[in-house]
């Protein structure tokens, strides 16, 4: 399972996503343009200390994306889009996934791209909410999103038994710039 940020606005969100990233040992996409830079200290200070810990990559479109994300799995990549989005679908309670999705989620301000969404309609997943309430938090729909697959595919959770140890690398102040992956 791939975590994808399309256009990510407000750098908290993404080193939320980044740490949740950390946290679930799933590869995070972050697929320009960014409203961002990846050396802002509001980044870094929501990934906290995770940064060593995150498989990032930052692509410069979305063709570039979809070009590195169909080359890491055998099922095509419409089979394994999951597209978040306020706008219709199917609800994230009532979807089906798979251990090779890759859990798409869009901008803060404008959500996916319309074209996006037009080419693959039957991939839209949403998050029930209340009439009158527009929308949920980014990094609040990425983080129940991506647990809410795990579970519903039956990938196996991690193990914590609630301890703390830190990364070997946690105290050595890594910018998120420095864990970007070449491209494939």
């Amino acid at each position: 399972m791939e975590i994808v940020l399309m256009h990510p606005e407000i750098p908290h969100n993404s080193g939320c996503a980044a740490r949740l990233s950390a946290a679930t040992g799933l590869p995070l996409h972050l697929v320009k343009p960014l409203g961002y830079s990846l050396e802002d200290r509001y980044l870094k200070r929501a990934g906290l200390d995770y940064w060593p810990m995150v498989d990032l990559h930052v692509h410069e479109n979305w063709e570039a994306a979809r070009e590195a994300l169909a080359s890491s799995s055998e099922r095509a990549l419409a089979e394994r889009l999951k597209l978040f989005s306020a706008r219709g679908g199917k609800s994230l309670f009532e979807a089906n996934f798979e251990l090779d999705d890759v859990l798409v989620f869009g901008s803060e301000g404008n959500g996916l791209p319309e074209a996006l969404l037009e080419a693959h309609g039957d991939a839209r997943v949403y998050i029930p909410i209340r009439e009158g309430i527009r929308s949920l938090n980014l990094a609040n729909v990425v983080c129940l999103g991506v647990y809410t697959a795990l579970d519903r595919c039956g990938a196996g959770m991690p193990t914590n038994d609630g301890s703390y140890t830190a990364h070997a690398q946690a105290a050595e102040r890594i910018q998120p710039s420095q864990r970007v992956q070449p491209p494939q």
